[in-house]
Order: structure tokens, then sequence, then C-alpha cells
């Protein structure tokens, strides 16, 4: 029987949405149109965060802790979730400042609170890892991002610049992974599992992909949960086009 999100949580979730300040969250995600964005995104960002939470509770015991890297307001619906349902630790780790300060202003009374740090200062290990679209975010990565989309345009694909930011991006996971303690779960993108499992072949850890997907709201990438450890598949399929909804 699939995990349902209680009454109470729901209601604390939309209560977070209707506080948050979306004219300055207009500003942090859009060039322009930005209320526009969030008129037409709110809803569905409530709606599919919180499908995401109940397969994500499925998973996870209660009283552990969860390290989420690059959260944002996509990631309200599973931390409370996580905070209120299991009862456990959250930490959440954003670099854009401007966010950080009106999420922490919503989610003031509430046992969440956001870091404008990077991820990798975190203190202690985690069971569950949460880094979605981070790794192929075109904002931050311009050159890295249209490959893994399989969108790079070969006339203009400077190879010197990707391998630049695939340094980047090598160095968030060499820096995160580290503190999943083993057997945990990571939860990420269909186009990002291939750096997780590249990680996960260079330090001869198991893994398994899971092959059900949930769609998002905001960014669009589907999400899927990789099991890291003790018990899992060596060398499973690291194609995003092979992990496909049931």
């Amino acid at each position: 029987m699939a995990t349902r999100v209680g009454r109470a949580t729901m209601a604390l979730i939309a209560k977070i949405f209707a506080r948050l300040d979306y004219k300055t969250l207009g500003r942090v995600y859009c060039w322009e149109g930005g209320n526009e964005f969030w008129h037409a995104r709110r809803k569905p960002c409530q709606r599919l965060g919180i499908r995401v939470a109940e397969a994500l509770l499925e998973k996870l015991p209660r009283g552990g802790r969860s390290l989420y890297i690059g959260a944002g307001v996509a990631e309200l619906p599973t931390l409370l979730a996580e905070a209120c349902e299991r009862q456990r630790q959250v930490e959440p780790y954003n670099l854009r400042r401007a966010e950080v300060a009106a999420l922490n202003r919503a989610c003031r009374t509430l046992p969440v609170r956001f870091r404008a740090r990077d991820a990798a200062s975190a203190p202690g290990r985690f069971d569950h890892l949460w880094i979605v679209s981070v790794l192929n975010d075109p904002e931050r990565l311009p050159h890295l991002a249209p490959l893994s989309y399989g969108r790079a345009n070969p006339v203009t694909f400077d190879p010197v610049r990707f391998q630049k930011e695939r340094r980047i991006v090598q160095g968030i996971v060499n820096r995160c992974m580290p503190k999943l303690s083993l057997p945990g779960l990571v939860t990420t993108s269909t186009e990002e599992v291939v750096w997780i499992a590249e990680w996960c072949h260079r330090h001869r850890v198991p893994y398994r992909v899971e092959r059900r997907q949930y769609p998002t709201a905001l960014v669009g990438d589907p999400i899927c949960f990789i099991k890291i450890g003790k018990g899992q598949e060596v060398g499973a399929s690291i194609r995003s086009e092979n992990l496909s909804s049931p």
C-alpha cells in the first residue's frame, strides 16, 4: 500500500506555499515573467512534490538524516514530509541567498532551515542525499547542460569549457557522495544518474537505479531513486533512456 502524506502535513505544505514571497522568487527563477511563472507552477509544484514525497517516505526510516543539495521551492513538500511524517533531520543547502532568505521566512516556525552555503560543508553522515537539477543546471553549466539533454550544437560546442564544467560537477559529486552512509539512498534526476553511477564505479560501490520516474513541475526533469551500497547490483545500467515509468 502506498504511503500517504498526512492531512496535517498536507495543510502545512499548502500554508507554506501561501506564505512564500513570489515577487522575490520570480526574480530568482526568471529573467522576466516571474509572476506568470509562479502562477502557472505553484499548484503543480505542490501536487507533484507531494507525489515524490509519498514515494520517498516508503524508502526512508524514521529518525534518519537527509542532505538536500541545491534545494529550493520544489523541495518543500519532501522536506516537510520527511520532518513531519518520519521525524527525520533535514538539511537543505542552496547558494542563492535571496531564495534562502525567502524560504526561511516562510518556514520560520518549522524545523526546516535552509543554509546559504556549499552542501559539502554539512557535518556528519546522511542516509539520504537529494541532488536534483544541480549537476545539469543550464545557468551554471551552459556548455555541459545541453550535452546532458542531447541538445548540444556540434558547430558551437566548446570542449574546453565543457571540460571545465565537467570538473565542477565531478567536484560536487566527489565532495558530497562520501557523506552518504551505506547502504543509502540518492534522489536525483534521470539526466544526473550518470554522475552518481560514475562515482559508484570509480569507488567500486554497488548501486541500483530504480526504474520508476516521477515528474517535476519547475525544471521538468523526471526524478528517480538510486539505492547505493550492500545488496545492490554492481554495474547497473546508467543510461537514462532505460529508466522508464511502469
